[in-house]
């Protein structure tokens, strides 16, 4: 049986979420796809302390879940499925889970970036406990530390340089002999007295698993062979994000180079009327919780427009 939305919002981080309270406040009823992995990469953040409004900071999952109880509350239905297929090319639009089948009216995207990661299984074992890919969100709690920047790209030089504000003394560890960031950006960081580089090299191992805590990058050579560890308390990743696109591909959405869905001027709207898009989805700039949350008000707003003009 083919439910038929106002609108459904895919994606339920702090993008969604918004979304989902501002679309519900204004009596759309939204129903909010979540997915398995809801919450996005808040989920997998330890404190939050850069968001308006908790004064000594919340952890991610935390709230996440007080967004959501907002939502909730207002009357957005939500639906732990994962989106296994969207048509976009008339109205209403559909969507398909692997369970059940809907059609909409309008529907907003909030599906979020997840950054790549290393792949080592000590990464992952310490993520929020001194691992991170975020300087912006995370750099604070190193005040007087030692850290490391795993990159070497502008990305990984403005994270290294942003760093210096608080670490001690910033390591950027790249895999190459040559970065791969403009010259600008990478003179910028050679000259900073707190930033030290070593190329050429991978990292093997993230110290230390068993004290559930950071104390070391331990890295490998790729001329000699030779491994050695650099201390550290604080593991940086800066080696990009992967949009969550890929449900999109062949939907006709226009997207950029790096695969961001794109969207105009300072709406949501994206190039098929009646979609939208807010979050790390479209956003590779910012990528913060606070301007995802402002681009899911956005989206909110932008519907409720589109279907109000469309009756």
């Amino acid at each position: 049986m083919v439910e038929h939305k106002k609108l459904i919002i895919i994606g339920a981080g702090p993008a969604g979420l918004t979304a989902a309270i501002y679309a519900a406040r204004a009596e759309l009823q939204p129903l909010c796809i979540e997915g398995y992995k809801a919450g996005g990469q808040l989920m997998l953040t330890s404190e939050v302390e850069n968001f308006p409004g908790f004064e000594k900071g919340i952890n991610g999952p935390d709230l996440i879940s007080v967004m959501r109880k907002q939502a909730e509350r207002f009357g957005t239905e939500f639906l732990t499925e994962d989106v296994s297929g969207v048509d976009f090319s008339q109205r209403p639009f559909k969507v398909k889970t692997y369970e059940k089948e809907f059609t909409a009216d309008s529907v907003i995207i909030s599906t979020g970036a997840d950054a790549k990661w290393l792949g080592l299984d000590s990464e992952q074992a310490l993520l929020g406990r001194g691992v991170t890919s975020c300087a912006t969100c995370d750099g604070a709690f190193f005040k007087d530390k030692e850290v490391v920047v795993i990159g070497g790209g502008d990305s990984a030089m403005e994270e290294a340089l942003f760093l210096t504000k608080f670490a001690s003394k910033v390591t950027i560890i790249h895999r190459r002999d040559e970065l791969r960031a403009s010259k600008i950006m990478g003179q910028r960081a050679k000259d900073h007295p707190k930033i030290n580089f070593v190329l050429n090299s991978e990292v093997v191992e993230v110290q230390n698993v068993e004290e559930k805590k950071v104390t070391g990058a331990k890295i490998k050579n790729k001329e000699t062979g030779e491994e050695s560890v650099i201390p550290c308390e604080g593991f940086f990743l800066a080696i990009g994000h992967k949009p969550n696109t890929e449900l999109f591909k062949d939907t006709g959405l226009e997207v950029d180079k790096k695969g961001y869905l794109l969207t105009k001027g300072k709406s949501s709207n994206t190039n098929m009327e009646g979609v939208f898009a807010c979050g790390d989805v479209q956003d590779h700039t910012y990528r913060q919780a606070i301007t995802a949350a402002g681009s899911g008000c956005t989206a909110a707003l932008d519907a409720e427009r589109f279907l109000s003009e469309h009756e």
